[in-house]
């Protein structure tokens, strides 16, 4: 059986794991927990927690697909009316949360989530502590010159300044024991897709996590987003960014780390033949097949066939 690596977090991971539950049982999620806003934000604020939102979302992508999986997937995503005591709060949120401060093991919290869920998989944090996003912007575009940062993974996701560089505070966070070991035995990782620097990148930011990356003889996919590459895009912190800088950006922030394929759509490129001739220069294979729902969304059921195909046949 494939063991298989999933790196990334809130819907594009989701879209990301649904695909993988097709291939292999042995899937290890590792998500991103830098998140500051709405429910998983007040619950970190008021309890200190690692934040949920994106584990919980996992969890839900990777229930069982039988009756008891699917009332659980459909109740952890049930989320509250109104905007005061649970209002606003998704209620596998909540029971995250109540885990966490009950064991005070956030893997094991985890662990008997994903039981009770009868997930096909494991999900895991990527660091072992809550973090913050914080990135270096350019406030004024026609100045070369970094004048100004942003904090927080919500600000970083929707400023509208061009994002210089982006760091995770506290620095050199610890990353899990567990996902050190799963990339360390896997025979294929994915990264992505996701918002690129709040979601997608952070992942690299992890010392331990990085060198497991590079280290790793695993097989390396990058699922590229769906608005790489769109001008007119409405993507916060990635507009205007074509294919290619995606994914030079991504090779900045982790010096050493190669990756075998990159699964593009064609609507993400104009030029999809340079595109090709870019990547093979930094040594990967182009994957360029219709990977898209719509609405910037990819398709799980899309993105299986392909990733069927780059695991079983290549």
């Amino acid at each position: 059986m494939l063991k298989l690596v999933a790196l990334g977090g809130g819907h594009g991971l989701a879209a990301t794991l649904t695909s993988l539950r097709s291939v292999t049982e042995d899937i290890t999620a590792i998500v991103t927990v830098a998140d500051d806003g709405g429910s998983s934000g007040r619950l970190r604020r008021d309890f200190g927690v690692i934040p949920p939102g994106d584990l919980r979302m996992a969890l839900a992508a990777l229930c069982a697909d039988d009756d008891w999986g699917n009332a659980w997937a459909q109740a952890i995503q049930y989320r509250f009316p109104g905007d005061e005591g649970v209002g606003g709060h998704a209620l596998g949120n909540l029971m995250l949360t109540a885990l966490w401060n009950s064991t005070g093991d956030v893997v094991l919290s985890l662990e008997q989530m994903g039981n009770l869920l009868k997930v096909k998989g494991r999900v895991l944090p990527m660091a072992a502590v809550p973090l913050t996003i914080s990135a270096t912007v350019n406030l004024d575009s026609s100045s070369k010159a970094p004048a100004g940062r942003v904090e927080g993974q919500v600000a970083v996701a929707t400023t509208s300044h061009e994002i210089v560089d982006v760091e995770l505070l506290p620095h050199n966070p610890p990353a899990t024991l567990e996902a050190i070991t799963a990339i360390s035995n896997a025979d294929w990782i994915t990264l992505g897709p996701g918002s690129w620097y709040s979601s997608v990148i952070p992942h690299l930011l992890v010392p331990d996590q990085l060198s497991a990356l590079v280290k790793s003889k695993a097989r390396k996919v990058l699922i590229m987003n769906l608005d790489a590459g769109n001008q007119d895009a409405d993507s916060g912190e990635a507009a205007g960014l074509t294919a290619t800088r995606h994914f030079e950006i991504l090779l900045e922030h982790a010096p050493g780390l190669h990756f075998d394929y990159v699964i593009v759509d064609p609507s993400s490129t104009a030029n999809p033949e340079s595109l090709r001739a870019r990547m093979a220069k930094m040594g990967c294979e182009l994957v360029l097949e219709d990977v898209s729902a719509g609405n910037l969304h990819h398709d799980p059921a899309k993105l299986a066939g392909v990733l069927k195909k780059i695991f079983l046949e290549k």
